[in-house]
């Protein structure tokens, strides 16, 4: 078998990336959002449900469930008149929606509550089990913030079992020591609507040899390590794809990340067809070589390329055509080896500085010490989780969240296997009222396939949260409708902009979305969409997630019963 990405810029290839990490690449080739399409959906939709709501015909189920209006805690509890009337509009409209060729030929879960009430205001299909994709990540985030804290800070240091000589020699080897931190790069903090960098891709590992070098050390006797055995050594889920492994949102899991465990490849075509196309990555990596048969193509020819590398090989390949002085290409490869990569990057920085390595770049993973405490002569330490953690859900970073997982997982020790590492969760997820079951996760981003959950496990989660003293930074780091994170192209112009606080999730066949809805009259709901078995263009579900919040955000707009103050119907 082969990881296998093809570039090719056409329409029938729009979707090769299938995760919902969000980089500029993609955004360049995907679909931007249809919004009069969506708009002109929706009133269709909402005739429709008029329609219906005068007796005129049924609405369009299928082969989808009925309609459940049982709370989220499976209790009973009345409803108000005005809350039926909603639910029942909101119904009419969603089973239109979903009953809509081709997403109807799929699956859908669907949960709407009150967030103050608890209330369930609309259920379908939602005890049944959905792949989440990045809808995982609600549930890596929460525990992150609800074991570690929103202050907590990672530590990477540079240490060694030997001594500095007077004369600035290290005898013995240094050491880089990873603890997990995801954010070992150029990123700039707090993210503020966008990614933002400031220096070279490793400028943290620089400035770690820039603290080595004002110590004094001038020679190191041994090698450079990259020890990242604070995780056990797993780099690769159950569930994730061999195509995964290619791209920078499948990149290796290590206790060591390096500018995400990446580097770019940039093609840059020449001025005439026939010239050759200039290859160079970035920053270098004896991870893999590059086989550069890209050609320069006429300058009114597509783009067309697509990359090779097969699973642990050191050879990446990639053929195909650039047009002629168009811009470079920058392509984002993931790292198979992350510490042997990072001691590479490290030893180079420290030769640039003068420091004299008489050893090779090379990478730890046994758990077992050399013996005795190490000397610590360099320390990076962290942003505050709650400033990584914003990173994570608003661009959807796979790594990232593999990193919070094991980071809560390693305050109890070193786990044995990925079953155990799994059940790390267990407490929390009962603590949050989530019923035995209904999550089966074998990651922590949703990366695989193997992930399966209910949206009322969702729901739960988020009811939860809201009642966190972590909340704060946890809905300040979900995507907001049109205007940031994966949302940012999404639901634009539409009433749901900027109402909508939720996750994204996206994999093959795969549409999630799941967060917290604003009505214009100040009401918070709670919601989970979760659609799978989707085989139509990939703006099909996505078009129908926007016109069921669109619809909730219009059908639910009426405030919830006062508790205490309506006798009749108690919350």
């Amino acid at each position: 078998m082969q990881g296998v990405g093809s570039l090719s810029w056409t329409p029938r290839r729009r979707n090769v990336l299938p995760f919902d990490y969000t980089f500029a690449e993609r955004i360049c080739r995907e679909r931007k959002m249809k919004i009069q399409r969506i708009l002109k959906r929706c009133a269709v939709v909402a005739m429709a449900s008029a329609t219906w709501a005068f007796g005129i015909g049924t609405p369009r189920v299928g082969a989808q469930s009925k309609t459940k209006t049982e709370p989220v805690s499976r209790g009973a509890k009345k409803k108000s008149a005005a809350s039926k009337k909603a639910t029942a509009k909101f119904a009419l409209r969603a089973e239109a929606l979903v009953a809509t060729t081709p997403t109807s030929k799929g699956e859908w879960g669907l949960l709407v509550v009150d967030a103050e009430s608890g209330e369930t205001l609309y259920e379908q299909n939602a005890d049944k089990y959905f792949v989440p994709a990045s809808n995982m990540k609600l549930f890596a985030t929460a525990l992150a913030l609800a074991k570690l804290g929103p202050e907590y800070r990672f530590h990477t240091t540079l240490e060694t079992q030997g001594a500095v000589s007077s004369e600035g020699v290290l005898n013995g080897d240094l050491t880089l020591a990873g603890r997990g931190d995801p954010n070992l790069s150029n990123r700039k903090f707090p993210y503020e609507l966008k990614e933002e960098f400031d220096g070279p891709p490793e400028k943290a590992l620089a400035e770690l040899a820039d603290a080595l070098v004002a110590k004094g050390v001038k020679e190191i006797s041994g090698d450079v390590i990259g020890d990242d055995s604070y995780f056990p050594r797993e780099r690769y889920p159950n569930g994730w794809e061999i195509d995964d492994m290619v791209w920078e949102y499948g990149a290796a899991i290590s206790a060591i990340v390096l500018d995400d465990n990446t580097v770019a490849l940039t093609l840059t075509p020449g001025e005439q067809a026939g010239n050759p196309v200039q290859a160079a990555v970035s920053p270098a990596t004896p991870d893999f070589l590059v086989r550069n048969e890209v050609t320069t193509s006429a300058a009114d020819v597509k783009s067309d390329l697509t990359l090779t590398r097969e699973p642990g090989s050191n050879l990446v390949v990639v053929r195909g055509t650039l047009p002629a002085k168009s811009a470079p290409r920058k392509l984002v490869l993931a790292i198979e080896e992350p510490a042997q990569h990072a001691a590479a990057v490290l030893k180079r920085l420290l030769e640039e500085r003068g420091v004299r390595v008489a050893g090779v770049a090379r990478a730890r993973h046994d758990h077992a010490e050399p013996g005795g405490d190490p000397v610590v002569l360099a320390e990076h330490v962290s942003v505050p989780l709650g400033d990584a953690l914003k990173l994570v859900n608003k661009i959807s970073q796979n790594l990232h969240t593999e990193m919070l997982l094991r980071t809560v997982a390693r305050q109890s020790g070193v786990w044995a296997t990925s079953d155990d590492l799994m059940k790390v969760p267990a407490d929390f997820y009962a603590a949050a009222g989530i019923e035995p079951g209904d999550v089966i996760q074998t990651d922590a981003s949703g990366l695989s396939r193997h992930d399966l959950v209910t949206p009322r496990a969702i729901v739960a989660l988020l009811n939860f949260a809201q009642k966190q003293t972590w909340f704060g930074p946890y809905f300040a780091s979900l995507p907001v409708a049109g205007i940031d994170g994966t949302l940012e192209d999404r639901m634009k112009n539409t009433p749901a902009a900027g109402r909508i606080h939720a996750k994204t999730g996206s994999v093959e066949h795969v549409r999630t979305l799941s967060g917290f809805a604003e009505t214009p009259g100040g009401r918070r709901l709670i919601f989970s969409f979760l659609s799978n078995n989707q085989g139509g263009k990939s703006h099909e579900a996505a078009d129908t997630l926007t016109g069921l919040c669109v619809a909730m955000i219009e059908e639910f707009n009426v405030a919830p019963p006062k508790r205490g103050r309506e006798r009749k119907h108690p919350q």
